[in-house]
């Protein structure tokens, strides 16, 4: 098996390709330990010394290392670590798989919140994807889109840039009730 390894634009997160589906639909986001009996892959990361996030993909691993650690000690235990998951035939995600993301939502704005979630699933979340990351819907008040920033997303230095010069600018030309975006923490 030979994993692929990819910087993104958040130093403190590599994205690791296995060649293979991780997820068949959907995403996981583990930003803590907490919660990974639902992922076996994702517990057996967080055993890795450094590690502090991890989040999974349709094709990729993401995984986020501790300020203090150094990519040349945690980036060969990782890779040890997705390797040994692969071969030992455990399912990367206990019962049900992962998840769209988004909010549900109902409400007297529900036609602009699918034009919203629209946009998001066909332009703006492949791209980010790329990154090692992901950008779901979280609500949406008074014009303002509240959004929820995953893997090398979360944390990164360019995602308030992102943000405002690239997905608000997007979704205020397509949908004009739209006037601000936000980040929100989940």
């Amino acid at each position: 098996m030979f994993i692929q390894t990819e910087s993104t634009p958040n130093p403190a997160t590599l994205k690791f390709l296995p060649g293979q589906t991780v997820l068949g639909a959907g995403t996981a986001d583990f930003p803590s330990a907490e919660g990974t009996d639902a992922s076996p892959l994702a517990k057996r990361l967080f055993g890795v010394t450094g590690v502090t996030g991890v989040f999974l993909g349709s094709d990729f691993v993401t995984v986020t290392k501790a300020d203090g650690a150094d990519w040349d000690h945690v980036k060969p235990a990782v890779l040890g670590a997705i390797m040994e998951h692969f071969q030992s035939g455990e399912p990367v995600m206990a019962g049900e798989g992962g998840a769209s993301g988004h909010a549900a939502f109902e409400g007297e704005d529900e036609e602009i919140v699918g034009q919203i979630k629209e946009l998001l699933d066909s332009r703006v979340r492949p791209a980010v994807a790329q990154d090692g990351g992901d950008i779901t819907f979280h609500g949406f008040e008074r014009g303002v889109v509240y959004l929820h920033m995953q893997g090398a997303c979360a944390g990164c230095p360019s995602s308030t840039l992102t943000l405002k010069m690239g997905i608000e600018n997007l979704l205020r030309h397509y949908i004009p009730e739209v006037t601000e975006v936000r980040p929100v923490a989940v």
